[in-house]
């Protein structure tokens, strides 16, 4: 199955163009969890079985597993495995290197961890994305406008004759029509008139959109201009608002709220269409 066909199919079967972050913190994470043998394994399986009917992809953020060393890369694993196989998993840890190492991190993300997808700066150009773009069962997250609030002091220089974040959308244009894997933009739900530039520029790629939530994000850019040209939805990311919903012992139902909430309110938008 394409990393495409597998989107498609967990959107439509869930009615839903939420994505959950899993960024646990073990600073943030509730005691019902650190009396666990693995809290962050306990904390992001319970968000998962909980949630596992309101989403269309996870995405966990490498950062937050290796920071507790082995253990966190083992509990990362773990995690993987036990989310049904319907839903994508997007690994968000930014790649960025050298064919020949790119290739190792492709290795580590697809063959070890056992991701859908992943995100990658591509600043080092087409080489050291083409182990993300091997494979049609894989994609790849291009960062073209991110969600925070310095990303124009590097991508609104000039690139030729268009910003460069809209040079990134071209590349990734010819990316995906030139590779089995499928490439899309990272496009942050805080700059709504740059995400409907970018739709214009790549009507076919689809977008990962953070920057919902505790960024202050529009959910109405992220409806009116995260689909593509043929219908598939974009992957609307929200992390803290929905793991952190509680900190009590009701964590994992309290993510469940706020994770249907969050869908239930997209779907809103999308029914204004």
């Amino acid at each position: 199955m394409t990393f495409l066909t597998k989107l498609t199919t967990s959107q439509q079967t869930n009615h839903s163009w939420l994505c959950i972050g899993l960024d646990p913190l073990m600073e943030r994470l509730p005691e019902a969890a650190l009396a666990a043998e693995d809290p962050l394994l306990l904390f992001s399986r319970a968000i998962v079985e909980a949630t596992a009917d309101l989403v269309c992809a996870y995405k966990p953020n490498l950062a937050f597993w290796l920071a507790e060393g082995p253990a966190g890369l083992r509990a990362l694993q773990d995690l993987v495995a036990s989310i049904p196989d319907i839903i994508p998993v997007i690994l968000d840890a930014k790649f960025n290197d050298i064919g020949h190492t790119a290739a190792a991190y492709a290795r580590a993300a697809f063959d070890v961890l056992g991701v859908d997808a992943v995100t990658a700066n591509p600043y080092l150009g087409l080489d050291a994305l083409r182990p993300f773009l091997a494979d049609e069962a894989h994609g790849v997250f291009l960062l073209a406008r991110t969600s925070n609030p310095s990303a124009p002091d590097l991508q609104d220089q000039l690139a030729g004759d268009c910003p460069l974040y809209q040079q990134v959308a071209r590349l990734a244009v010819e990316w995906h029509a030139g590779h089995p894997g499928a490439c899309g933009l990272v496009v942050g739900a805080t700059y709504p008139a740059e995400l409907a530039h970018l739709r214009e520029i790549a009507p076919d790629l689809p977008f990962l959109i953070p920057g919902i939530g505790a960024q202050g994000g529009s959910p109405e850019a992220a409806v009116a201009y995260g689909p593509t040209a043929n219908g598939l939805g974009p992957v609307i990311n929200s992390s803290r608002d929905v793991i952190y919903a509680s900190s009590g012992p009701d964590f994992a139902e309290a993510a469940r709220t706020a994770a249907l909430t969050l869908s239930n309110r997209i779907n809103q938008l999308r029914a204004r269409q």
